[in-house]
């Protein structure tokens, strides 16, 4: 019978003579399955106070679902993982007593209450309260500014989650395990990647503030000079199983890499660039209320065309109202030398547009169904006849395009939700390119995304553009949108600042760049 989460009780172990030692956390032999899939298989390691220990491995790996184990999100089939709580060894917590604990954890995907204000999501649970029991929205008001004052957020505690780009978003969620008192241990999954050079900056201070209290870190990230700047160890995870622990003083990005994918590291960015051929689209004078101001650029066959800019820049706003997400209010758009006039997404994808979102989860894919009806959702039409759908088409098409772009699955029909994020976004570009369509805009396309699976990303961008295909890369991580653009567009409230050419392109700089991206009015 499945056990029931919610009668869980933690179990305390403690040891009469047990020789008193720094180690926070006891990982031993734990495995975790699914249908058709062994997450993890006989993981095993520890993690002393007040370390900062670095995760990694390939999309994949078993990361997120050991760090679920961990928090107590899911249970392991085997194995025990126990904390010390002030030399009492604690194990089997569900996620509630995890946090009661003191272990938190920022997940890889935006999690806060989007219909609240920044200051609720702060208080949420432990809301302060008048003398005669009502609501202290003071005390909430000058405690969350305070906060937001030390994570540098320029943002007023009183706006709501949903208003806020999902960058901000992302610091909001980082700056909210601040409010509690007694942390151990604290799990960041991922979390630059959604961040602007400056908030990575803050988030690095806060995590060697944490370090200084005794409090333990366990770092996830697919950006290896992240690893080798704040972690001071490194567990490394490969299809499930556990590799090696290192001093990060042991190891170099290659070596990493070589254990992670058991390949020597390239150079990911070094693809082939094809001379552009005609033009296929054009914007003039784009502007929308609020966001962006008389935008203009052109996109021709053949080409990729990167944008870069810090949060609040405009750059997916931009795309959305290209795409016909939103609404702009001047300006004109042209495919293939004729004016256009996208109404909605769907007369977007009928246009030959295709738009991979920043935010997969959210806006490209539909996690509880299979991963074949999620490739063939905006192509149903193709393989239809008579409002009936020829189910082998589409079986086949979702087997053809889950090769073509080397998804990681045992089967079509795994619902899309169990897949790990770099085969999830794997199959919102099947989805797109089921459509075959002429000009793809790929938002932050690499959000979450090992090195491997970058590498694969890429080297599709690359064959896209042989095929005649225009792309724009839109990225806030300078090495990808530098190294894989042909010509680069830099915008900074809303406006172009500057547009390098592919000759100059050839010697510019990371800070030229955010000199561009860093002017103001």
């Amino acid at each position: 019978m499945e056990e029931n989460r919610n009668l869980r009780q933690p179990c305390f172990i403690t040891r009469e003579g047990d020789k008193v030692d720094n180690t926070i956390l006891k990982i031993e032999h734990i495995s975790k399955f699914y249908p058709g899939v062994t997450a993890l298989n006989d993981v095993s390691f520890t993690i002393q106070k007040g370390e900062v220990r670095a995760l990694v491995g390939e999309n994949g790996a078993g990361k997120s679902t050991l760090i679920k184990c961990i928090m107590g999100v899911e249970v392991p089939n085997k194995g025990t993982i126990s904390l010390n709580d002030n030399g009492n060894w604690v194990s089997g917590m569900d996620a509630l007593q995890a946090q009661a604990h003191g272990m938190f954890a920022n997940y890889q995907h935006v999690n806060i209450s989007p219909d609240l204000s920044i200051a609720e999501n702060y208080f949420l649970g432990r809301v302060p309260r008048t003398k005669l029991g009502l609501v202290d929205w003071k005390k909430m008001k000058e405690e969350s500014q305070q906060i937001v004052n030390k994570f540098k957020m320029d943002v007023n505690p009183q706006a709501k989650i949903k208003d806020l780009p999902i960058a901000m978003q992302a610091m909001v969620t980082i700056s909210k395990i601040s409010v509690n008192e007694d942390i151990k241990l604290v799990i960041f999954d991922e979390p630059t990647a959604l961040l602007e050079n400056e908030k990575v900056e803050t988030l690095f201070s806060y995590i060697k503030e944490l370090k200084n209290q005794g409090v333990s870190i366990i770092y996830i990230s697919h950006r290896l000079e992240e690893i080798m700047d704040i972690c001071d160890t490194v567990t490394i995870l490969k299809d499930g199983t556990y590799v090696d622990t290192k001093s990060v003083s042991e190891v170099t990005k290659e070596t990493l890499v070589s254990m992670m994918v058991g390949r020597k590291m390239s150079d990911i960015y070094g693809i082939k660039h094809f001379k552009p051929g005609k033009e296929l689209l054009r914007v003039e004078g784009l502007s929308d209320e609020t966001h962006f101001q008389n935008i203009d650029f052109t996109v021709h066959a053949g080409e990729i065309l990167g944008f870069f800019g810090l949060v609040g820049a405009g750059r997916s706003e931009i795309m959305r109202a290209v795409y016909g997400v939103d609404r702009y209010k001047t300006g004109k758009v042209y495919l293939r030398g004729e004016e256009t006039h996208i109404r909605n997404p769907q007369n977007a994808l009928m246009k030959g547009i295709g738009f991979l979102t920043e935010d997969r989860r959210a806006d490209g894919l539909a996690l509880p169904l299979e991963i074949k009806v999620n490739i063939n959702m905006n192509s149903y039409d193709i393989i239809s006849s008579a409002g009936m759908i020829n189910l082998k088409k589409e079986q086949e098409r979702a087997e053809e395009f889950c090769e073509k772009i080397n998804v990681k699955t045992p089967s079509i029909q795994q619902q899309v939700g169990n897949l790990s994020g770099g085969n999830q976004q794997k199959v919102v570009i099947a989805k797109l390119l089921c459509r075959d369509p002429e000009i793809l805009i790929f938002d932050e396309p690499t959000v979450g995304v090992d090195v491997g699976a970058k590498e694969e990303i890429f080297k599709l961008i690359e064959k896209l553009t042989e095929q005649g295909k225009g792309v724009i890369l839109i990225s806030s991580y300078l090495p990808e949108v530098m190294g894989l653009a042909d010509r680069l567009i830099v915008m900074s409230q809303g406006k172009i600042t500057v547009c390098y050419d592919n000759e100059q392109m050839q010697n510019l700089t990371e800070e030229q760049v955010l000199m561009a991206a860093s002017i103001e009015e």
